[in-house]
C-alpha cells in the first residue's frame, strides 16, 4: 500500500489537496467495452505498425513510465491512479477476431502491448492477453509481446505454438541489473532476478527472447548496462535492445518526486545526466527523439552498450529474432523478418 500522489490533471480546471494525511491508495477495476482493439502507429519512433493494449493504468507503477498521461484524458491523475485505476477491456479478444478476419488486413505483426504491460497482475485473473493471443495463433498472426512481468511464462507454450504458425518473438524489459534499486522505480513491477528466470523458461521453452534496456536513466542505471546483458544473455537472451528515458508531461513530476524521495543525495546528479542527453532539457518531444538521445554522455552510453552486448554474445540489430512465417494457405515463399531495430 502507499500514499496516494497525484499531479494536477491538466485537462480540469479544478485540484484537490489534502489538508491532513492523504488515505491509502486502493486497486480500483473498471471494465470497458471498448469499440477497437488494433491501434495503428504513425510514429517514426516506434518500431512496429500495430499494437494491443487490453488495460489501461499499470499496477506495477514504474516511475518513468510514459503512458500516464493518458490516464489524464479518462479524467484521472497520472500518479497513483494510474498505479490503481485499471481498465479492463473486456471484449479484446472478439474485438481481435473480427479485426483479424477482415478482408483487407495484410497479417502484419501485433506488437503487445504499446502502452501499458500486457502481463500487468490482473491478467492473472482476467486472462485478457492470453485470449488475445489465442486469437493469434487460430488466424496465425505473428505477434511480438514486450513486458517486465514474470506471468508471461504462463502462456510460454502457446507463444511457442505462435512463433511455430506464424512467428513470435517477446521483449523482457529490464533496465535493473539488481532487485534492490528496482524496487525504488519500479516497485511492483517482478524483480529483475524473476525477469532473468522468466527469459530463460521461454527461452526452454523454444520461444525467441530479446533484451529490452528500457530505460536507460542517465547516472541511475547505464553502469548496470554490462551486468544486463551478461545476465540476459546466460539466461538464452538472443539479441538486445534499449531507449532513453522519456518523461513527457506529468511522468516528470512522477518521476523525479520518487527520485528525490529514494535518493535524495543523488537526484541532482542523475537529473543533471538526463538533461546532458536532452539537449539541457528533461524531455524531447519531437519525433525521431523522444526515444534516444544526444549529445557526448549519451554517445558514451551506446559505445559501452555495443561493447557489452559483443561481450554478451548478442545480437543488437533485433529485427533477426523474430522470422514471419508464411501463410500457410499460400504458396511457399522466403521468410520475412520483422521486430525492433
Amino acid at each position: 500500500m502507499r500514499r496516494v500522489e497525484n499531479p494536477p490533471n491538466p485537462y480540469e480546471s479544478a485540484h484537490r489537496e489534502w489538508l491532513e494525511e492523504p488515505p491509502k491508495a486502493e486497486v480500483h477495476i473498471y471494465e470497458e467495452t471498448a469499440r477497437t482493439i488494433l491501434a495503428k502507429n504513425d510514429s517514426p519512433d516506434i518500431p512496429f505498425n500495430w499494437s494491443v493494449n487490453p488495460y489501461r493504468g499499470c499496477q506495477h507503477a514504474c516511475a518513468y513510465c510514459y503512458a500516464r498521461p493518458y490516464h489524464e484524458y479518462l479524467g484521472y491523475g497520472a500518479g497513483t491512479d494510474f498505479d490503481t485505476r485499471i481498465v479492463v477491456k473486456i471484449n479484446a479478444a472478439e474485438l481481435l477476431a473480427n479485426e483479424l478476419a477482415h478482408r483487407k488486413w495484410n497479417r502484419e505483426c501485433i506488437n503487445f502491448s504499446g502502452v501499458t504491460d500486457c502481463y500487468q497482475p490482473i491478467e492473472s485473473v482476467w486472462n485478457i492477453t492470453r485470449r488475445c493471443l489465442e486469437v493469434c495463433r487460430d488466424v496465425a498472426n505473428p505477434v511480438v509481446i514486450v513486458t517486465r512481468s514474470r506471468l508471461i511464462i504462463r502462456d510460454a507454450e502457446l507463444i511457442a505454438d505462435i512463433n511455430d504458425r506464424a512467428g513470435s518473438a517477446v521483449f523482457v524489459s529490464i533496465p535493473f541489473a539488481d532487485d534492490a534499486t528496482a524496487r525504488i522505480i519500479e516497485p511492483y513491477a517482478p524483480p529483475p532476478s524473476r525477469r532473468f528466470d522468466a527469459i530463460a523458461k521461454l527461452t526452454k521453452a523454444g520461444v525467441p527472447v530479446g533484451v529490452f534496456v528500457a530505460p536507460i536513466i542517465p547516472g541511475l542505471n547505464d553502469n548496470q548496462i554490462p551486468a544486463i546483458l551478461e545476465k540476459a544473455s546466460e539466461a538464452g537472451a538472443r539479441t538486445a535492445a534499449n531507449t532513453a528515458l522519456r518523461l513527457p508531461g506529468s511522468v516528470e513530476q512522477v518521476f523525479l518526486s520518487r527520485l528525490r524521495k529514494a535518493m535524495p543525495l543523488r537526484a541532482e546528479r542523475i537529473e543533471n545526466r538526463i538533461r546532458d542527453i536532452r539537449g539541457g532539457q528533461l524531455d524531447d518531444k519531437r519525433f525521431g527523439r523522444r526515444m534516444t538521445g544526444q549529445g557526448n554522455y549519451w554517445e558514451t552510453i551506446q559505445k559501452l552498450f555495443q561493447i557489452a552486448a559483443r561481450k554478451a554474445g548478442l545480437q543488437t540489430d533485433t529485427r533477426r529474432l523474430i522470422k514471419i512465417k508464411p501463410a500457410r494457405r499460400k504458396s511457399p515463399q522466403a521468410q520475412l523478418t520483422l521486430g525492433f531495430d
